[in-house]
């Protein structure tokens, strides 16, 4: 039996949902983000926009100078978002029992086995295409190949509103025209060295001599590059699986080497990864530093927790400590990134647990601070994540 993964990637999600909810802004520019008077960057943006070179993580500032006078400003609804994207996942589920939610807004499905009772792969996607259509009222981009890699690709080769099928035997024709920037892990600096090797679409990586591109651009990367200009990908799909990590990182435009630059940046990251571990129920031990230098090495740094915990402030501070203690202070940071792994769901809190043995005042989880965050994400949930976010304690 041929395997079928097919990935559903909704059209500029959260924009099309404001536009749904409300029809006078259908057909206008729109940012979901901040207002154009404030300090922020746009979170995503309807493809009205997208028309004026405006993109997601733009600056608010840029974005504004780009669009004319009607574009549409909102705040996120997080969520609302959340709400719509739980009735996709579940209609997804009467086509297929094996589907693998990969964000909010996309998902895998195994349709393996289902040409029998619906029809060839292009006829499973457009009946999924008109479930989501039906069940909320939004277009999806679909894409359905022998793997993950090629059904990603699919989707995004014809949005928005798209339908593409791979068989097995059309993979390489369908591969070999695309730009290396297709690939996955193409980073800031390996573009340019691949193309200063003269190798522009996925073609000439499949033709290159791979002990060149090791020696270029290390075994790890080259070996994954390679494989995927063979189409080589997974074709598993786990639904309903945890998630081993969660993490946030940002590549600056500029290295930097200011320290409250990459402390703001680190205590950014740690509310991006707190947030999504509370609202799973989920407390971590491990915390992960990740720095990308401006020599393009890598390096990673964890710490063990005395408790778990999915406290902010917590996150920040280890990660900060681990920074201090790496001695790369004063080398230029391209990459900075925080991770949280090592679950304990719902454990209970230590505050409750060590009341009679003080500890550190960060591995405490008392209920004030509980309390605390869940103020915060819900101000975040209604009014979007950049409305209220902790701030760094200056020093006199």
């Amino acid at each position: 039996m041929l395997r079928w993964i097919m990935h559903i990637d909704l059209d500029a999600f959260f924009a099309s949902i404001e536009q749904r909810d409300h029809p006078e802004w259908q057909g206008r520019p729109l940012v979901v983000g901040a207002a154009p008077s404030q300090r922020g960057v746009v979170a995503t943006c309807s493809y009205e926009a997208r028309r004026y070179g405006v993109r997601s993580a733009m600056p608010i500032s840029q974005a504004s100078q780009r669009l004319p006078d009607d574009a549409v400003y909102v705040r996120p609804r997080m969520a609302h978002y959340a709400a719509v994207s739980k009735q996709i996942m579940a209609a997804l589920e009467t086509i297929s029992p094996v589907v693998e939610q990969a964000s909010v807004d996309e998902a895998y499905l195994d349709v393996s086995g289902l040409e029998r009772l619906i029809g060839p792969p292009g006829t499973i996607g457009r009946q999924a295409k008109r479930l989501i259509k039906h069940t909320v009222g939004l277009t999806a981009s679909v894409g359905i190949g022998p793997n993950r890699l090629i059904a990603k690709l699919a989707s995004e080769y014809r949005k928005p509103d798209g339908l593409m099928a791979v068989h097995p035997n059309e993979v390489q024709a369908f591969l070999d025209p695309m730009p290396i920037s297709a690939l996955r892990g193409i980073g800031p600096r390996t573009a340019p060295t691949l193309r200063q090797m003269g190798l522009e679409r996925m073609v000439d990586i499949r033709q290159a001599d791979p002990a060149l591109l090791e020696k270029r651009l290390g075994l790890r990367l080259a070996r994954a590059i390679i494989s995927q200009a063979y189409g080589r990908g997974s074709d598993q799909v786990q639904p309903h699986s945890v998630r081993q990590s969660i993490s946030k990182a940002t590549t600056f435009e500029q290295d930097i080497v200011d320290p409250v630059r990459l402390r703001e940046t680190l205590l950014w990251a740690a509310q991006e990864v707190g947030r999504p571990a509370r609202r799973e129920g989920l407390q971590g031990t491990t915390i992960t530093l990740k720095i990308r230098l401006g020599n393009f090495k890598t390096l990673t740094r964890q710490r063990k927790l005395p408790a778990p915990t999915a406290d902010d402030t917590v996150f920040y501070r280890q990660a900060w400590a681990l920074y201090q203690e790496s001695a790369l202070a004063g080398k230029p940071v391209r990459l900075l990134g925080l991770g949280l792994s090592g679950w304990q769901h719902n454990a209970p809190s230590q505050g409750d647990l060590f009341d009679e043995r003080p500890g550190p005042p960060e591995h405490v989880q008392t209920p004030r601070r509980v309390r605390l965050f869940q103020a915060l994400d819900g101000i975040s949930n209604k009014f979007g994540q950049n409305a209220i976010t902790l701030g760094l304690r200056r020093k006199r």
